[in-house]
């Protein structure tokens, strides 16, 4: 007759290394309290016996789980891994687990993955931009549950934020790229709509080009999801334009790879029949060819930043944080400056 295997216990664990549950407790927790050589006993015998916390009943004591959750708009964004890595080690320090979902740029998916995070125990949730239904932010607050938003920033916001200002950053650019002699842009956008860090970035195009005298209807713009292919598709349409466009700003470094791509598949050479720009400055922006004109986000800085400011938040150690980083233009081969009559 087969019989179910027993499950160790704390008390087993106490047992065999000779101390008290309490004492194993403490050698769980890593509190500094206990002796080098009792954290060796207990951890050998925590090995032997194949011991495993229960981690639902600690949280229930603890009413704490010591799990964050994370919803990011897509995982195949290098940008999200690099900023998720260095969230999840500032994590790990302070002994939290991290859950992540994506979803995919869809609001809707969003609001079902944080209700779901929170059912699951989770203390609090780092998400990414403002821009969601009202209705979400109310659930985290009636719930008491701590949110910190990233990749983005807002004058006078009352949610936590650790990020930086797009629009600024993309006039920044857009300033920079008129100011080498191009007057006939053309734009490849992420998709605006639920998404206001790619609504915050062509605003910033469109403020510098008017900004430089331009007429809003000058500007060839095509919005597309953020992905390769897309902004080779997107390429190939805009070149098409008469007068064929001197500069291509792309809204991320992903687009314009894709843009990058298509050029020489059609045969126009970059940087010198077309400049091509990004945004993010992902590993692969300096080693496409030629190397990718961009805007740096410091990453992995913002993910660090994110989980102290939600770990405080979590242990109500201080107020909300709001952390707008600096970005700055990495200049490389994909832009050149050109001579255009009548440029300002």
């Amino acid at each position: 007759m087969n019989t179910k295997p027993c499950i160790p216990t704390l008390s087993d664990v106490a047992k065999a290394a000779g101390v008290s549950t309490a004492t194993v407790s403490r050698c769980l927790n890593e509190n500094q309290k206990v002796s080098a050589k009792t954290v060796e006993m207990v951890m050998k015998a925590v090995e032997e016996l194949g011991y495993t916390p229960n981690y639902h009943a600690r949280a229930m004591a603890a009413k704490q789980s010591h799990t964050v959750g994370a919803i990011i708009p897509t995982m195949e964004n290098a940008i999200f891994a690099r900023g998720l890595q260095a969230f999840q080690e500032t994590l790990f320090e302070q002994k939290y687990n991290l859950l992540v979902s994506s979803s995919a740029y869809q609001p809707k998916r969003e609001a079902q993955q944080i209700r779901e995070l929170v059912a699951r125990g989770a203390d609090g949730l780092l998400l990414i931009g403002f821009e969601r239904d009202e209705a979400i932010y109310d659930f985290l607050a009636q719930r008491d549950i701590p949110v910190v938003l990233a990749w983005a920033s807002r004058q006078n916001s009352d949610l936590a934020y650790v990020g930086f200002d797009n629009r600024a950053a993309m006039r920044m650019l857009t300033d920079k790229v008129i100011e080498m002699g191009h007057r006939q842009i053309g734009i490849i956008s992420g998709i605006t709509e639920g998404n206001d860090r790619a609504a915050e970035r062509l605003a910033g195009i469109k403020d510098s080009w008017q900004a430089h005298g331009g007429s809003l209807d000058e500007l060839a713009i095509v919005q597309t999801p953020y992905d390769t292919e897309n902004g080779g598709v997107a390429l190939k349409q805009l070149v098409q334009a008469t007068p064929r466009p001197s500069v291509i700003i792309c809204g991320n470094d992903v687009l314009a790879t894709g843009a990058i791509s298509k050029a020489r598949d059609l045969g126009i050479k970059v940087p010198d029949d077309i400049s091509i720009t990004g945004f993010d400055d992902i590993e692969l922006a300096k080693h496409v060819s030629p190397a990718l004109t961009t805007v740096h986000v410091p990453h992995r800085q913002m993910g660090h930043i994110a989980a102290k400011s939600l770990i405080n938040l979590i242990e109500k150690k201080g107020e909300k944080a709001f952390h707008q980083l600096d970005v700055f233009i990495e200049m490389r081969a994909s832009l050149k400056r050109i001579s255009t009559p009548g440029a300002n």
